[in-house]
């Protein structure tokens, strides 16, 4: 279960109190990569991962299959109710943190770097818009759920080759909240959040309802832009094949301009022919449309002219009335017991004449399926090698034991390690509760985003300089 947004299935009952900070980093950061990652500063060397200089191509040992667990023996007493107390066998993880999931928004960075360099606020919006539905696209076919990450985990990845980096750190437990910030090494963005979501078990697919706000920040154009993901549902989590819809309506606001993109991510609908598309548009600040957007979020994104595009529609919609002869004699409505059928994947995208590309999903690596349907960007994620853990945070994720265990295909120490750690968050809990100490986060203070004034996880400063004395001893 892909379950992609974090807080779903997890057996520790610890709670993570918020803790106050007093103020929220403002200004540009200049970046000294000799000082933030000990690997040289940009260009006296090839591009480099946190220390590594060529990344891997496959994970240490494949995939575990899971086709000797029930389900339903965990889930059935489950329907309705939020799921963050339950617990679930290791073998439906894969060996990912949440807080690393969350980093592959980063896959396609180079759209935020394209929208920096556009002139015209229309053009950026278009980048930015597609960066927003490249960053759900890593999901497709992603069935293992992240390990849930403890609290006061990190994860920090710094990517030369793609100009950025960024933290994260899991600021609270109960409800489970992940803050993260990165920045452009070459001081074009700033890109952060909050992601608190809340997940529902149906009685035949799990809906993660997606909490917290998504907030991108051109510095050189003084413009922020704020979003919300859209929800994600898993289908047949009891009987039948895994797979994954996203729906919802995403509205991207520049603030600074007033423009809007509105982006509707559509469910498959009754035969599938919905399935993955996305529709929508631009519209500015007295909502006049100046620019009409569509594809897949599994495949690509175009644009078009509004006045193009309706016109191509109103053919379409022309052409469909004349063949219509009688309704479809589909296969009936499947009852409680039967799988949602799988929807088989339509044509690819229709292109419209005339339509601008705005982005297409990266090849995976052959080998995926073997390894959790990873893309090529994930698989390097917690690549951990001689000497990074004198560089890296104690408390970051490529250091944990359970899921370092699962990577190399060591599932039974994975478990014990997973269960160990779990209680041993437990004992931190009722330790805190004991002296009456409150949480204290790191990284991150609790405050208001700058732009929505919604509560927010804003970034503290400091992690880069390297001086993790006061880290908590949480593996």
């Amino acid at each position: 279960m892909n379950f992609l947004l974090n807080g779903g299935f997890d057996s520790d009952n610890s709670s993570g109190e918020f803790s106050e900070a007093n103020q929220r980093l403002t200004g540009v950061i200049h970046v000294d990569t000799s000082k933030s990652n000990g690997i040289g500063k940009v260009g006296d060397r090839p591009p480099q991962e946190n220390g590594i200089q060529k990344h891997r191509t496959s994970l240490p040992a494949p995939m575990f299959t899971r086709s000797d667990f029930s389900v339903w023996s965990i889930l059935k007493k489950c329907i309705g109710l939020e799921l963050s107390k339950i617990t679930m066998p290791i073998a439906f993880n894969e060996p990912l943190s949440f807080l690393q999931r969350i980093t592959e928004y980063m896959e396609h960075v180079y759209l935020i770097h394209r929208a920096s360099r556009q002139p015209q606020s229309l053009e950026r919006m278009q980048s930015v818009a597609a960066f927003a539905v490249s960053a759900v696209a890593s999901q497709w076919e992603r069935t293992g759920k992240p390990f849930n990450p403890l609290l006061g985990e990190t994860y920090e990845l710094i990517r030369e080759d793609l100009g950025f980096r960024f933290i994260s750190e899991q600021v609270s437990h109960h409800p489970p909240i992940s803050a993260f910030y990165s920045e452009g090494l070459h001081q074009d963005f700033l890109f952060h959040g909050s992601i608190y979501p809340k997940l529902k078990f149906w009685g035949k697919s799990v809906e993660a309802e997606p909490r917290g706000t998504i907030t991108l920040e051109l510095l050189k154009h003084k413009e922020a832009y704020t979003w919300t993901n859209p929800t994600c549902c898993v289908h047949n989590v009891i009987i039948g094949k895994l797979w994954i819809e996203q729906y919802g309506t995403v509205e991207i606001l520049n603030h600074r301009t007033g423009d809007k993109c509105v982006l509707h991510f559509k469910p498959c609908g009754l035969f599938g022919k919905e399935l993955h598309k996305v529709e929508g548009y631009i519209q500015d600040k007295s909502k006049k449309k100046l620019f009409m957007i569509y594809g897949k979020w599994t495949e690509c994104l175009w644009g078009i002219d509004p006045v193009t595009y309706e016109s191509f529609r109103k053919q379409e919609r022309r052409g469909d009335s004349l063949r219509k002869t009688k309704p479809d004699d589909g296969p009936e409505k499947a009852d409680g017991d039967v799988a949602d059928t799988v929807p088989e994947s339509q044509e690819t995208v229709q292109v419209i004449p005339g339509s601008k590309l705005l982005w297409r999903v990266n090849t995976r690596p052959p080998n995926s399926a073997q390894m959790y349907n990873f893309t090529s960007f994930t698989v390097s994620l917690n690549e951990l090698e001689t000497g990074m853990e004198k560089i890296l945070a104690p408390t970051d994720c490529r250091l944990r034991p359970d899921i370092r265990g699962m990577e190399n295909g060591n599932m039974d120490l994975a478990s014990q390690e997973k269960e160990r750690l779990e209680e041993k968050q437990r004992e931190a809990r009722r330790e805190r509760a004991r002296e009456e100490a409150e949480w204290q986060t790191r990284w991150f203070h609790r405050g208001s985003n700058p732009y929505t004034g919604t509560p927010d996880w804003l970034y503290a400063g400091g992690y880069f300089e390297r001086d993790f004395s006061g880290c908590p001893d949480i593996y």
